[in-house]
């Protein structure tokens, strides 16, 4: 059986060098930082899924580690000490595999009838590769929900545990009245029976809240928020097998109702994978980005001053949705800086590199309406771009 420990006895149970997995998303533990608070372990490498805006991983670099990390956090921009692998979902699994951590802290739920601890809202990479981590660190919470559709981890895995109650870190992009109008938009080329992908962040969960009329919907996602609940409870989702996610980031009520029969959690090796993705009819793939070119490419990893995210796993969902009659949207106000920046910009003043190439993108989606990009030449992918880019800024995109 796993050693009941105190948060302070953590440094002692972690090998002396090497990759160390630790839980983040909504599963960012504060046990693990406090036994983490005053060890100077530079020997140690951590690595995760850092989120931006809602995980805050610097007192990793307080313990002189380095951090391996595949979305870059403010947190981590400047730090010698600081890895960023820009890699989609697929290839991170690739690296995982040929780079297994020796250890993993883990938040997960108090076991069950069967002695497993669910891993909750957040079945990420470690659902995939925990079998093959040799050091296993348990932070079991009973404020955390245990969810269908993956097996846990064995209790008697755990090589020690702290027991600790703490609530989930809670998140809420909220609306306003520029992604309402994009939502307003998207909703007229979303059909009926569609299953969604949709990532983080104010307008594609604006676009979700936005599809309460439809019918027969499904979600098959990386990531979940409120919207997923909000489609749930207007009756827009299909009956059989509604929702199915990796990670669910949102309100307690959210976190309140994940652990019911509608909701199935999977690890990247199924949510992510081209196979799986291809083979579900009428996939729509909504993801943002900070700006689109005249060329029709997204990016959305950086601003100018430096990278804010990662490549994450819309590319994936875009290589899905190209197999069969799938649709892949991206959606964005059409300016920044309270209307002095155009997001629709030309190639060669695009920030950053580009996430979504031309070939990934069938809708581009602004407050001003809908640019259709499937068989279009240059010209026409231009006029049609700068058509929905903010009327202020239309003739200076024309113009050169």
């Amino acid at each position: 059986m796993p050693a009941a420990i105190a948060p302070t006895e953590i440094g002692r149970h972690l090998p002396e060098r090497g990759l160390c997995w630790i839980s983040a998303c909504s599963a960012d533990s504060q046990v693990f930082r406090e036994g983490l608070a005053g060890l100077s372990r530079p020997d140690l490498t951590f690595t995760g899924i850092f989120v931006p805006g809602l995980n805050r991983p610097s007192y990793m670099l307080e313990t002189g580690a380095a951090v391996t990390t595949f979305f870059m956090l403010p947190e981590f921009s400047g730090s010698g000490r600081v890895a960023f692998l820009p890699l989609c979902y697929r290839d991170i699994r690739l690296w995982l595999a040929e780079n297994p951590p020796r250890a993993a802290l883990v938040m997960c739920a108090p076991p069950d009838a069967d002695g497993r601890c669910s891993l909750g809202p957040v079945t990420d990479f470690l659902a995939d590769i925990w079998e093959r981590i040799p050091t296993l660190i348990a932070h079991v919470n009973r404020e955390m929900p245990a969810t269908l559709g993956t097996p846990g981890i064995p209790f008697e895995r755990f090589d020690a545990v702290v027991d600790a109650p703490q609530a989930l870190p809670e998140f809420d992009p909220g609306v306003d009245d520029t992604a309402l109008r994009i939502a307003r938009h998207a909703e007229t080329v979303i059909p009926d029976g569609a299953t969604l992908q949709a990532g983080i962040g104010r307008v594609p969960e604006a676009v979700l809240r936005a599809l309460t009329g439809k019918r027969g919907l499904a979600i098959h996602s990386g990531l979940i928020g409120d919207s997923a609940l909000h489609l749930l409870r207007a009756g827009a989702l299909r009956p059989r097998n509604p929702i199915t996610a990796g990670v669910a980031i949102g309100t307690k009520a959210l976190y309140d109702a994940v652990s019911g029969p509608e909701f199935r959690f999977r690890p990247p090796s199924f949510t992510h994978d081209i196979a799986t993705l291809a083979g579900i009819e009428r996939f729509v793939a909504i993801n943002s980005a900070i700006e689109v070119d005249l060329d029709g490419q997204a990016h959305a990893e950086a601003t100018p001053g430096g990278f804010v995210s990662g490549p994450g796993g819309a590319s994936d969902f875009a290589a899905g949705a190209r197999r069969l009659d799938g649709l892949r949207i991206v959606v964005l106000p059409s300016t920044a800086a309270k209307g002095k920046i155009s997001r629709i910009v030309h190639a060669r003043n695009a920030t950053g590199p580009v996430s979504l190439g031309r070939f990934d993108i069938d809708l581009v989606i602004t407050e001003h309406g809908i640019a259709d990009l499937r068989g279009k030449s240059h010209a026409a992918r231009r006029t049609a771009l700068i058509g929905i880019a903010d009327p202020a800024h239309r003739d200076g995109l024309a113009a050169s």
